[in-house]
């Protein structure tokens, strides 16, 4: 006899009932409750009848359910062991029930030690978790895995660089090779919340990568992309993609964590969590917005003084405080404030760095020293998009056209579904108009349009670069939507705010002045 807490070992099979999870040697099939308290109860009567009534009991608690839903649970279970041709070791009883009729029944107590059994569950970090396991080598030839291996030690290395990130550390991960495993299971036993699974196909000089991160607690998937390459240098190829990969993910489980806290109650709230409630308002980059986001923020430095991503994120609300709501000195110099204390507190911060240096490069005027934490968080996060695409937007005020345009698609190459994606587009679009091309302006300013409708310099440089095509009334309209985003909006107060590089200004003015904007 067993009881509901034991491991139950038959022939092959070991049913883990409190688990939900069968397994045949190493390999893990999750069963369910229901199934697992139906797989148990027989066991518990091997060779003996177990009536219906009594199975339904044990898998529904007593709850009225029709027959068929006995019957669906008994097909899945002889569908599992069927891969032992096993299935006819649950026996139909006509009119009555079921029985056990396999090997005979092993019973371990749960405390009893084994070597293979799952390990018991890890706590959950503070910080969002992952764990990334091996890929699978699908190409034809098996001396790929090492092709496949490295791939997952540069996107392991990547994630690690993400101070806000809990990355499990490859030999934990690496423990997964070889196995087919339920990713409930794994974050279960490395304590995380995401599992980062994927394969690796090489084929006729093309590589395809395909990777997909999953909520380990509930199954949910949070990000997944497909990579098609041509092989190359393998090296330079693993980098790419990996470096894509991390790019990738990291804005997709930063939005996975920000939805988690707001189900979060509001008497649980820390620091941290201050800041993800926070995320979504200043990324908007729009004064109502940012407002709301500095009151979460303040709190979170009042909880945690030195906290370096809290005051990032303080310097750009009120860098976009200064720009678009009236260019009052107080936000240009709280933005400054804030930035320095992120750049003191947060040498080893990617993310702190570059809103540092952003801020102090756009309302610093300093773009040696902006660019300084820029390299700085680009040594510690080679993957970070935000790095490249608020410093293409530094580039593209600073009237280097060409390099801002290189930022640019770099970070949105790296993320393109990053909230800040239309500020990439942004620096495009100036850029392009500094250099001539009005049309690849005009299709970028679109871009720009497209990932945030609800940002006034979005139509600043569409306005511009109608304009410039000749397209007058298109211009006057997008002209009409800044004006009715930021009444304050006057073109040449905009660029000393920035510190617009004189051609630049010359171009986005004469162009401005043509669609109708005030001076």
């Amino acid at each position: 006899m067993t009881n509901g807490s034991d491991i139950c070992q038959f022939g092959p099979f070991r049913l883990d009932p409190a688990a939900g999870i069968l397994y045949r040697g190493d390999e893990p099939t999750m069963l369910g409750r229901r199934a697992a308290a139906l797989m148990c109860r027989l066991l518990e009567n091997a060779r003996a009848p177990v009536s219906k009534d009594a199975l339904v009991e044990a898998g529904w608690g007593g709850l009225a359910v029709a027959d068929n839903n006995l019957t669906v649970q008994i097909a899945a279970l002889r569908k599992v062991l069927a891969k032992e041709d096993a299935e006819s070791w649950i026996e139909t009883i006509p009119r009555h029930g079921y029985r056990y009729v396999g090997p005979a029944i092993v019973a371990s107590n749960r405390d009893t030690p084994a070597v293979d059994r799952a390990a018991p569950a890890l706590a959950l970090p503070e910080k969002p978790s992952v764990a990334v396991l091996p890929f699978l080598n699908l190409s034809d030839d098996p001396e790929q895995e090492y092709f496949a291996d490295g791939m997952v030690d540069d996107i392991i290395t990547g994630l690690a660089r993400i101070k806000w990130l809990f990355v499990v550390a490859r030999n934990s991960s690496f423990a997964y090779k070889g196995r087919t495993v339920d990713v409930k299971q794994v974050g279960r036993e490395l304590g995380v919340r995401y599992v980062l699974e994927g394969s690796v196909r090489r084929s006729g000089g093309r590589v395809r990568v395909i990777g997909q991160m999953i909520d380990a607690s509930t199954r949910a998937h949070v990000w997944a992309e497909r990579y098609d390459r041509k092989s190359g240098d393998v090296f330079a190829l693993q980098d790419e993609i990996a470096l894509s990969a991390v790019g990738a993910i990291a804005p997709s489980v930063r939005k996975a964590e920000i939805e988690r806290v707001r189900r979060k109650r509001p008497e649980s709230l820390d620091a941290y969590d201050l800041v993800l409630q926070a995320q979504n308002d200043v990324d908007s980059g729009m004064p109502k917005q940012v407002t709301r986001a500095l009151t979460l923020l303040e709190r979170a430095i009042a909880l945690e003084p030195a906290y370096a991503l809290a005051h990032g994120n303080a310097a750009m609300c009120h860098h976009c405080l200064f720009l678009r709501a009236g260019l009052q000195e107080s936000n240009r110099t709280a933005s400054i404030r804030h930035a320095r204390l992120a750049a003191i507190h947060g040498q080893d911060d990617a993310a702190a760095l570059t809103l540092a240096g952003f801020s102090l490069g756009m309302d610093g005027h300093d773009r040696g020293v902006a660019f300084t934490a820029l390299e700085a968080a680009l040594a510690i996060s080679p993957s970070s998009a935000l790095t490249y695409i608020l410093g293409s937007v530094l580039l593209g005020w600073g009237g280097d056209a060409e390099r801002a345009i290189e930022w640019s698609e770099r970070g949105v190459r790296l993320s393109p579904f990053d909230p800040w994606a239309f500020a990439a587009f942004d620096a495009q679009a100036m850029s392009h108009l500094l250099l001539g091309r009005y049309e690849e302006s005009c299709r970028a300013a679109y871009r720009s349009v497209q990932a945030n409708p609800a940002h006034s310099i979005t139509y600043v440089q569409l306005a511009a670069a109608l304009a410039k095509l000749g397209r007058l009334d298109e211009a006057r309209a997008a002209a009409a939507r800044v004006l009715e985003l930021q009444p304050s909006f006057r073109y040449a107060r905009q660029f000393a705010g920035v510190n617009c590089a004189p051609d630049l200004a010359s171009a986005l003015g004469s162009a401005l002045r043509e669609a109708g904007l005030p001076e």
